[in-house]
């Protein structure tokens, strides 16, 4: 059985897990897919801002927690590390129905659509590490994001995408995914200080009308 073969039932696998009744937590993630944990967490934790999935609030420390992986995953860890507390961190929000439903579709689209292209290319520490640093700058872009702008969106979907490329081992994949990164970084510094500056005038506005009914 070839390695794609082995990948391309990873959606069942990744479904399998979601809808079993083993702990969904961090460590529990690293201990069942051992070696391609780095990027399932990835496309885990980032699908959580790329698709309309209820956060509870826990994206920020999501994409905290993917920074400090992918820079394990440049120096070359073959598994992540976390401090116990963040591997106890449990996973409510993917484990919904309806977002696992999501997930998996979007997994198992890849899949059929995909097929192995530059493979070794793939599998070479170099590009590894070079994937793991356009991941962190992704998920910084994602973090730095005006709150309830939306513009986290591209960012972190660059990153599932990414991952899902080096996952499947096709780099036509990791280059769709470096432009849906590209595209929303690019979104972000816009109409990020278009937005920052539109909330600004209307505090001052506000400051402004404030004043005059005091006075």
């Amino acid at each position: 059985m070839t390695q794609h073969t082995k990948t391309k039932v990873f959606s069942h696998e990744l479904e399998n897990w979601l809808n079993g009744n083993t702990p969904k937590t961090l460590g529990g993630l690293r201990d069942v897919f051992a070696e391609k944990s780095f990027a399932i967490t990835f496309i885990l934790l980032m699908a959580v801002p790329a698709l309309p999935i209820p956060t509870g609030g826990i994206t920020h420390v999501f994409e905290i927690i993917v920074m400090l992986m992918s820079f394990q995953m440049m120096l070359g860890f073959q598994k992540f590390w976390l401090p116990k507390k963040l591997q106890k961190t449990k996973l409510k929000s993917l484990t919904h129905p309806k977002t696992v439903n999501r997930i998996t579709r979007i997994v198992q689209w890849f899949e059929r659509h995909s097929k192995p292209r530059l493979a070794e290319t793939i599998q070479k520490k170099a590009f590894v590490s070079v994937s793991a640093g356009i991941i962190f700058i992704f998920t910084l872009g994602a973090f730095l994001s005006p709150p309830f702008s939306g513009l986290d969106t591209l960012p972190a979907l660059g990153v599932v995408v990414l991952s899902l490329g080096l996952l499947l081992e096709d780099i036509f994949v990791v280059i769709l995914g470096i432009i849906f990164g590209v595209l929303g970084i690019a979104l972000s510094v816009f109409l990020g200080d278009t937005i920052i500056l539109f909330i600004h005038s209307c505090v001052t506005s506000v400051e402004s009308v404030c004043r005059q009914v005091v006075k």
